[in-house]
């Protein structure tokens, strides 16, 4: 294994090769720390995807509110063009500054990249690692293992309405709810076929996918789920299809979360469930999540943010930043590694060995240093 630094350039601050002896081509990684503690956990992530023996390169660019005050840039003309032409995949840690207070940085950059690299399918493992993180009673690692895959490039996050007297009593603001038929079906289909194809931890074959929406109130989008879904479905006799309401769907993830397998919806209400969700295995900082086109450059990130008033401090959970490297790394195909990344953290949620947010009392850095040294000991 070696390591090669490469002089910093502006946009490109930090180039690193790692080699496995040619076990398997290297895989060329574009890191995107942003902003906050995102520059804090994502060098956690590569230490611990270096340790596990991935074969990795990575390739770290200066996007976020630094760049954008400094020159009004949040993405370089030809930047989406270039991750998707270089890149197998992109790791982000967060964007949002309060030195920017319209975050128009965060919103060109982040959305830019789901709208733009039209990285539809945003899929968010809700997984319990240990008990005593989850703040419902009797419930047990085995008890909350699903899926939950968010439509990411449409919806009310297009960005599609406006505003019509604005600052005046007769103000008025639209926002207006996109969906395709193109959109609609391929991310069903593609919840189907991540049904398929992927187990439970506990090896067990994951068997249904339930649709949430409320088309007993929003009946056009409503009824354009709900017809899309009944055809996918009958391509996969195998997978029993499901429904729920999304205000019935939180009251039951809090209810029982051990119904649930993998559930699609739309941009909006995946938003939210997901954060509930994460509630349930331990709070966001153990959230992770991936930016989906399959055959594409996807893009991985931890589901925090920025947190602002914590960065710097050494305090951050870097966990939910390793995971997503472990879940980028297994898309690239490379399981082994991811594996090995996945079972060091749940040693160090175990152990204790964690950020005080979640029972421990290291930092962020001695977290990571912990988690890269167990990886590489079961390499």
């Amino acid at each position: 294994m070696f390591v090669v630094e490469t002089t910093p350039r502006h946009g490109k601050a930090r180039s690193q090769l790692v080699s496995s002896f040619l076990v398997s081509p290297t895989k060329k990684i574009a890191l995107l720390p942003g902003d906050g503690i995102g520059r804090e956990v994502i060098p956690q992530a590569v230490k611990v995807m270096i340790a596990s023996g991935a074969p990795i390169e990575t390739t770290e660019f200066d996007w976020g509110a630094a760049r954008y005050l400094a020159d009004g840039v949040a993405v370089p003309r030809d930047g989406f063009a270039t991750l998707q032409r270089e890149f197998d995949a992109i790791l982000v840690g967060a964007f949002g500054d309060p030195q920017v207070p319209t975050n128009i940085h965060a919103k060109e950059i982040l959305l830019g990249m789901r709208f733009k690299m039209d990285l539809y399918a945003n899929v968010r493992p809700v997984r319990l690692l240990d008990g005593s993180l989850c703040p419902l009673t009797g419930v047990e690692p085995k008890d909350v293992d699903f899926v939950v895959v968010r439509e990411n490039t449409e919806g009310v996050y297009g960005d599609v309405g406006g505003v019509f007297k604005p600052g005046t009593e007769d103000e008025v603001a639209i926002q207006e709810d996109i969906n395709t038929r193109k959109g609609v079906e391929r991310v069903i289909r593609y919840a189907f076929e991540y049904c398929e194809k992927h187990t439970k931890v506990d090896g067990a074959r994951r068997n249904r996918v339930l649709m949430c929406d409320k088309s007993n109130a929003m009946t056009h989008a409503g009824g354009l789920w709900q017809r899309v879904f009944k055809e996918v479905s009958g391509d996969y006799p195998q997978i029993k299809a499901e429904h729920m309401y999304v205000d019935a769907l939180c009251m039951q993830m809090v209810r029982d979360p051990r119904q649930f397998d993998v559930i699609v919806t739309n941009n909006m209400f995946g938003d939210i469930i997901t954060d509930l969700a994460a509630g349930l295995q331990g709070g966001l900082g153990l959230a992770a999540s991936g930016n989906i086109h399959p055959g594409k450059t996807s893009m991985f990130e931890p589901v925090h943010g920025s947190a602002p008033p914590i960065a710097g401090k050494n305090i951050a959970n870097p966990m939910g930043a390793i995971l997503s490297s472990a879940m980028m790394l297994a898309h690239l195909g490379l399981e082994r590694e991811a594996a090995r990344i996945e079972a060091a953290v749940l040693d160090a949620i175990r152990q204790k060995k964690t950020t005080q947010d979640i029972g421990g009392a290291m930092g962020t850095r001695e977290v990571g240093e912990w988690v890269a040294f167990r990886a590489e000991k079961s390499s």
